[in-house]
């Protein structure tokens, strides 16, 4: 999961609310909740992508796509769900954006649904004015490179989008993908949902979680959980209302077509910069058993993230950790009624 789990499973009740609603300390300035509102809906896409990369190549492939945007984190996150018609073939993907009000920067990860078994490391930026710049670490064909991704007339009727690599520290730029906006509607259209249908929706939930004293504090939050990429993925937007302070929490699910695996992680509103290790599994008569690996206390331990009663109206989520793999400790339990 996103953040590290000994920080979710053992000392999230202990943990200070730096980003809890409302908290002292925390001055946002205003905007980063607004920052992307122009991009809210359903778009048309055109892409022009080089077809060589780092290579001296001139040469375009152009292609149509769509994307439908939306917010989490009550404005300070957001994801959009992409289509895109390559001339190779059809993929889809997502964008996962959160902003850390202590940087006051963006952070921005690529999920391939070609390749989900990995988010791609995250570019970091903002905006001024109308224009949006993002700059991070990668490797390409093996070689450090520097990514870019940049924001043009963001407000116009054509907004529009470039990425491009550095191979030298920053000193040089190769461009090697544009995408140009067209609005098709101001409101995300529904998705199929796959194997996470009775996830689908608002919820209701009312946890119980162990302390790092041993004692159980329950508490409620709330989800939105919404398909992307035809189903082959979910993004949930949840909200807690711990005893130690309200945060919020996004959870993001993509499968895996190599592995025959959904891939799970967690992104804790409050250290937002952080995406960590993910948990794996699969759906087997109703039940979703997915599993990891962390540290606490410098111990390995295996994790387990499931899913029962999922063909009810009031499917149940449970937590645990093992040392050996056999004996399984649970220290987070959650029961869902759908909202209405």
């Amino acid at each position: 999961m996103n953040l590290t789990r000994r920080v979710l499973l053992e000392r999230l009740s202990m943990a200070g609310a730096a980003f809890t609603l409302g908290a002292p300390g925390i001055s946002l300035a205003a905007g980063p909740e607004l920052d992307w509102d122009w991009l809210t809906g359903d778009w048309d896409v055109w892409h022009r992508r080089l077809k060589k990369r780092l290579a001296g190549n001139d040469e375009w492939d152009e292609f149509a796509g769509k994307s439908s945007f939306w917010h989490l984190l009550g404005g300070l996150g957001n994801v959009d769900d992409n289509l895109l018609h390559l001339p190779a073939g059809t993929y889809r993907a997502i964008s996962l954006r959160a902003f850390d009000p202590a940087t006051r920067k963006w952070a921005i990860w690529w999920l391939d649904g070609r390749t989900a078994e990995k988010l791609d490391p995250p570019v970091l930026g903002g905006f001024t004015g109308d224009e949006g710049e993002f700059i991070g670490t990668d490797t390409f064909d093996g070689k450090p490179i520097i990514v870019r991704f940049r924001w043009h007339e963001v407000r116009s009727k054509r907004p529009h989008w470039d990425q491009a690599f550095s191979p030298d520290g920053g000193k040089t730029w190769e461009t090697n993908w544009r995408n140009y906006f067209t609005r098709a509607s101001e409101k995300p259209a529904p998705v199929e949902a796959g194997d996470w249908s009775f996830l689908v929706g608002r919820w209701r939930v009312r946890n119980r979680r162990r302390s790092p004293g041993g004692s159980w504090e329950e508490f409620d939050s709330t989800l939105d959980n919404r398909p992307v990429m035809a189903g082959l993925g979910n993004v949930g937007d949840n909200v807690f209302h711990a005893p130690s302070g309200t945060y919020r929490g996004v959870s993001v699910r993509a499968f895996d077509a190599q592995s025959k695996q959904w891939r799970s992680w967690w992104l804790d509103g409050r250290t937002p910069h952080t995406i960590k290790s993910s948990v794996a599994g699969t759906f087997k008569d109703a039940v979703g058993t997915l599993l990891g690996e962390d540290e606490i206390d410098g111990r390995k331990v295996r994790v387990r993230s499931q899913w029962s009663r999922t063909s009810t109206k009031s499917p149940r989520w449970e937590q645990a950790t093992s040392a050996d793999g056999i004996h399984w400790d649970t220290n987070w339990s959650a029961d869902f009624q759908r909202d209405v």
